[in-house]
């Protein structure tokens, strides 16, 4: 699998991230075999939160690396912090505690990336300084970005925040398109000329923050997977055509879309299927045409204008 530099690191990752937020659902030896398997096909970025299957995901993820075959030193983890039980905290002592507690499950002296799960609107640029600052210092924490962030909620990060933010997490796939949407429909009255990030695809390409997409095989959270769903049958027999003529798999298709375009996104995949896992891993051999990359964006039943 090709790599992506991330941010402006020196971080070089696998261009797919596995996402483990179902982890909490295999046994060790299950998610032992995803994991070698995973790395095997050249995925060497792991993702994590403190919330999913609250911990025990990443609880499960540790015992499952201390049994595999891979060293530490060969992949790349990431966890996020800040959601909690109907409200968010991104004060320094949440953030510095919940880093504490994630090492532990998982059972590792240092993260390669921290994320701020989602925005506080009772942040305070000076107090997530403060943290980022002392997990850097004491080595828990190597680099940092966010989850779900605007351009200016960014901004505002900056003003106090000096280690660099490398990543933002967002939700994006063919079947969610709001990160490109406005591009297409500048200066129109219409509800995709609608900008609701700050432009934040951009952003994230002038500031050199590498894009992670999620749930790239959902419409959005609660209608669930697009392919599923009614209004997206058009969109899903195309990336079925074109699954079938680049001879690979449909998630592959879907992930191949995402990598096709410029911005070098790292999208995150949450299969516990090794198949499934190493089928998804042959987007290398694939490069969509633009003809066929604006086919699949249209088979939505969106209109470029």
């Amino acid at each position: 699998m090709k790599q992506i530099q991330i941010g402006k690191s020196n971080l070089k990752a696998s261009t797919v991230a596995l996402g483990c937020w179902r982890m909490q659902h295999k046994t060790v030896e299950e998610a032992t075999e995803l994991i070698e398997t995973a790395h095997q096909v050249g995925i060497n970025y792991f993702d994590h939160a403190d919330i999913y299957g609250d911990g025990k995901s990443e609880e499960i993820f540790g015992q499952a690396l201390k049994k595999s075959s891979i060293h530490r030193d060969q992949i790349l983890i990431q966890s996020k912090v800040g959601i909690c039980s109907g409200y968010y905290d991104h004060s320094k002592e949440h953030i510095l505690s919940s880093v504490d507690q994630i090492l532990s499950r998982l059972q590792v002296d240092f993260l390669d990336v921290l994320l701020l799960h989602r925005p506080d609107t009772l942040m305070e640029a000076e107090e997530v300084a403060a943290a980022f600052d002392h997990l850097y210092q004491t080595g828990k924490v190597r680099h940092f970005g966010v989850s779900n962030y605007s351009a200016g909620q960014i901004e505002y990060l900056k003003t106090a925040v000096e280690r660099p933010l490398e990543i933002n997490q967002v939700e994006f796939g063919p079947a969610y398109t709001s990160l490109i949407d406005q591009q297409f429909n500048v200066n129109l009255v219409n509800e995709a000329s609608v900008d609701r990030g700050g432009d934040l695809l951009n952003y994230s390409r002038i500031h050199q923050m590498t894009l992670q997409p999620w749930s790239p095989f959902h419409v959005n959270l609660q209608e669930g997977l697009f392919m599923k769903h009614p209004d997206y049958q058009q969109l899903t027999e195309t990336l079925t055509r074109c699954a079938d003529q680049y001879g690979v798999s449909f998630e592959a298709m879907v992930i191949a879309w995402i990598l096709r375009h410029p911005a070098q996104m790292q999208p995150l995949v949450g299969s516990m299927n090794p198949a499934r896992v190493e089928a998804i891993a042959k987007v290398s051999e694939v490069q969509l045409t633009r003809p066929e990359w604006y086919e699949i964006y249209r088979s939505t039943g969106k209109k470029l204008p």
